[in-house]
Formats: structure tokens, sequence, C-alpha cells
């Protein structure tokens, strides 16, 4: 089951380059047997990079390998020749990546752009050779330097998706249904709470514009404090512009709804200014779905639909597409505007 390998948070420890060690040597030629001191220095280590590879969804490559070195740099060589420098390191994660100092407990960087680098272990200086340390008093010299050793640290990598639209929901309320009818992802689908155990990502696009969609799995009351899946995946909504609280019309929707924001309230606030819609689902079990209550606030639009038979879908459809064009012309579009369906 590919549940089992989406892994979004780990620990691993990246090494940088020794330097190379300066050389004591003495320039010798046939007709020059006191030649002056010739030791190169040595080259530096080389560094540890991030880079962002937008074909990674998950951090499963380091589930198995924690500890990553790059190469030390070369001694220094005679004829005040300096040692090649060790090969910088790169290391590979999903756009999305979160870098901790896993020993200081802060972010060192985010790795957000295909191609992003983010320097994570700096390489060891070369030492100097004997060369450097010639003065006019000092003519031959027999000394040179160690090269430094490369920065080691401890690191923690958390993913957060990067998704247009997060679709938030209490357990069983229909997001991967939604989710598959919108876009064709493939998702797991059952009448039983937790279906979904990993975020799945879904494409919803046509010609000329395209929405990411992120199906976040199912919050529970207290979730904020780790209760359930708790923030294991709270924080994959961070990263998202826009969210679509997915309502199962059938269990007092308006009780799931305060539920959900305040968990989100409690993880981070700044969670319930991003822009909203609410789709109440599987009206199709309801006899008059108009007839139930529930109460958005003032600015957001709600949508009634079956993610099961499409019912409504078409309706919903064009609200996404209105955003999709907004964040088109406005990419700064405020975090607090709400969704449209007019």
């Amino acid at each position: 089951m590919k549940e089992r390998w989406f892994i979004d948070r780990v620990r691993i420890t990246v090494e940088a380059g020794k330097g190379g060690d300066g050389l004591v040597h003495f320039h010798r030629e046939k007709y020059r047997p006191r030649g002056g001191p010739d030791g190169g220095d040595g080259g530096r280590g080389g560094h540890v990079y991030l880079v962002g590879d937008p074909g990674l969804k998950t951090l499963l490559d380091f589930k198995y390998k924690h500890h990553f070195k790059a190469e030390d740099g070369r001694p220094g060589g005679p004829n005040n020749r300096t040692g090649r420098k060790g090969r910088d390191l790169l290391i590979r994660v999903p756009l999305g990546t979160v870098v901790y100092d896993d020993l200081e407990n802060r972010v060192i960087g985010e790795i957000l752009k295909p191609g992003q680098r983010l320097l994570v272990a700096r390489g060891g200086r070369g030492g100097r050779g004997n060369a450097r340390f010639a003065t006019p008093t000092r003519r031959a010299p027999r000394i040179a330097e160690p090269g430094e050793p490369g920065e080691v640290r401890h690191l923690r990598l958390e993913l957060k998706l990067l998704a247009d639209i997060g679709l938030v929901g209490l357990p069983n309320a229909g997001k991967s249904t939604l989710l598959r009818a919108l876009t064709g992802a493939e998702a797991r689908v059952a009448d039983y709470p937790f279906t979904t155990i990993t975020p799945n990502l879904g494409l919803y696009q046509d010609e000329t514009w395209r929405i990411t969609l992120v199906d976040i799995p199912g919050l529970i009351e207290d979730a904020h404090k780790g209760r359930g899946m708790g923030v294991d995946f709270l924080r994959h909504i961070e990263r998202t512009r826009g969210l679509v609280f997915v309502l199962d019309i059938t269990q007092n929707p308006q009780e799931a709804y305060e539920i959900l924001k305040r968990e989100m309230a409690a993880y981070n606030p700044a969670l319930l200014e991003k822009p909203r819609l609410v789709v109440l689902n599987k009206i199709d079990l309801v006899e008059n779905p108009e007839a139930v209550k529930f109460q958005a606030e003032p600015g957001v639009p709600v949508y009634r639909v079956s993610a099961l038979t499409g019912e409504g879908l078409e309706d919903l459809k064009g609200g996404l597409r209105k955003w999709a064009s907004a964040l088109r012309e406005n990419p700064e579009t405020s975090p607090g505007t709400s969704l449209s369906s007019s």
C-alpha cells in the first residue's frame, strides 16, 4: 500500500568534507640543491547542499539512509600546487521541504523552487603549505597546517506539500471522493473513517489554467494536540493558498465546520485568514438539501454537491475557475479574500 511510503518528516546528519592538509616540501632541481619551500595549500572540503527536485513527492529516500558526507579536499602538492577541492554533495529533496537545525530547533531555510539550493554544511578550509610560512628570517620553514574539519549538522526535514487548495474535513466527509471527481486523482475511498491516511495530490485543469489540490487526511477534535493524525497533517494546510471545507451534510455540518475552524485556529490562527469556500457533500443522501440549515461567514460561498453522483459539481468547478483566474491576475491576492461563486 502506498500509504506506508509517504514519509514527510525525517532526521539526517550531514557532514561537509575536511580540508586537505598543507604540504611541507622544498624545491629541488639539479643545479639548485637548496631551493626554497614550495609546499602547496590543501583544497577546500566539499560543501553539502539540499536541492529542490519537483519529481519527488515524499522524503522516502531518507528512510534508510541518514548520514551524508561530502568529499574531502586533497592535500597540497609540490611547486606550490593547491590541492583539488572536494566535490560538493547535492542532496535532492521535494519542493516544500522545511529544514531545521535539529539541535537548536530553528529553521535554516525552505526549499520552494525547482533547482533551489540551500547550503547546510560548509566544507573545511584547506591547510596552508610551508611556502606560506617563509619569511626573510625563516627561509626554510618545516611547518604546514592540517586541513580544517568540515561542518557537521543534525537536520530535521519536514515536508509541507505545495498546493493551491487544501481540502479539509472530518473523517469520512468525502474529501477523497471529491478530489477524485474533480481531478481523477487515485485516492482510496471507502465508507469508514480514516480511509485516507496520507495526503493525496490532484491536478484540476483545462487548456488555459490549472489548480493543484491536496486532500488532507481527516481532522478530529483536539487534532492540534496530536490526537488522531494531529499536527502530522495540519502543517500541510499551511502552504495552500485557499481552503475548501468539505462537510457531510448528513452529519450536522454546522458543528463540523466549527470543530474544523477551532482546530486550525489552535494550530495556527493564520490558517483562518486564507480564502475559503464550503462544500456540503453527500446531498444524494438527503431528500431536500436546501432545507439543511448551515451558516457560513459573510462572503464565504457554500456549494451543495454530491461528489459521488456529480450533482452540483459544475457550479463548484465554476467557483474554482474564478479563484484560479484571480490568482493568475493577482498572485499576491490577500489571504483574507473570500472565494466567490458569482
